[in-house]
């Protein structure tokens, strides 16, 4: 465990607020830092796009609206956890300076689809990694698949693939969150959280008593869908996916979800941009943060 393990712990499990998605990667960051207003003219390879990513998510952590009263925990991508803020690493400046858990991106991208689905592609160095993540201070670990449509064989192995995944996770003294994506345009988006549901609580029953993990899942069609997740003893806390879903409808729909709180990305970042003062950035960034508290909070 880090040093902070229990006290992290403490914190998800007594104190309000929701997570912060800050781990946008390989493909997703040209769109992440368009969306920023930073056009693909600004870097010319890779290590100056992660530069300029870095920047950016510098400039969300250091804001005085970005604070551990509101924000539970920030996910990472890997190169963010190797980079420093203000002369520490990332994670050591989350959790000493502003009271955030860090959390670390582990897997490494999507597999072709299959029986309507994503799954993660192998992670044969992920043992490695988790333990460059203790060395780290990180508290846990997230990683994602995707579903596309209402195929239970399909949904059943990556259910399947998270917890085995999970379980290496938990055995390196780590927490992970499982990420089952629903997409939000799955035209059998409903019959596929049904499938979902079932999969995740039986795969929760075949764990032992102290192995706990989070759950990031899609908002649901059915408000309060996933309380029977909410309330199972190996869940710490269930958390929503915006999704692709705007800030305003994906706030509207997870206050209508009684005990699951926010963790987005893109509806975190929505409206903020490099060309901002730092008064209007901060303004904005504490608009957005305040409205996803207050969805979270129900």
């Amino acid at each position: 465990m880090t040093n902070y393990f229990n006290q992290q712990l403490e914190k998800i499990k007594t104190e309000p607020g929701f997570i912060a998605a800050l781990d946008q990667s390989g493909g997703s960051t040209p769109k992440a830092l368009a969306n920023y207003g930073v056009d693909a003219g600004a870097y010319s390879n890779d290590e100056e796009m992660y530069q300029v990513v870095h920047a950016m998510r510098s400039r969300i952590i250091t804001s005085a609206s970005f604070d551990g009263d509101r924000i539970m925990a920030a996910i990472l991508f890997e190169n963010t956890m190797e980079r420093d803020i203000e002369g520490q690493s990332t994670a050591d400046y989350l959790w000493k300076v502003k009271r955030v858990i860090p959390i670390l991106k582990v897997d490494k991208g999507l597999a072709d689809e299959s029986n309507g689905v994503q799954m993660m592609k192998p992670m044969p160095d992920l043992d490695a990694l988790l333990q460059k993540a203790r060395q780290h201070s990180i508290f846990g670990t997230k990683m994602r698949s995707v579903i596309k449509n209402a195929d239970a064989d399909g949904i059943s192995a990556i259910v399947d693939q998270q917890f085995e995944l999970g379980l290496q996770i938990i055995k390196a003294g780590l927490l992970p969150i499982i990420e089952p994506e629903i997409d939000i345009n799955s035209p059998q988006k409903a019959e596929a959280e049904v499938l979902l549901r079932e999969a995740l609580l039986t795969a929760l029953d075949r764990l032992e008593e102290d192995q706990l993990v989070i759950f990031k899942l899609t908002l649901p069609e059915q408000n309060n869908f996933y309380s029977a997740c909410i309330e199972h003893p190996n869940v710490l806390k269930v958390v929503a996916l915006s999704g692709g879903y705007s800030r305003e409808e994906a706030n509207r729909r997870l206050s209508q979800n009684n005990g699951m709180v926010a963790s987005f990305s893109r509806a975190l970042s929505e409206g903020l941009s490099a060309q901002q003062s730092d008064e209007a950035f901060d303004a904005m960034l504490n608009e957005s943060i305040e409205s996803i508290v207050q969805a979270s909070n129900t």
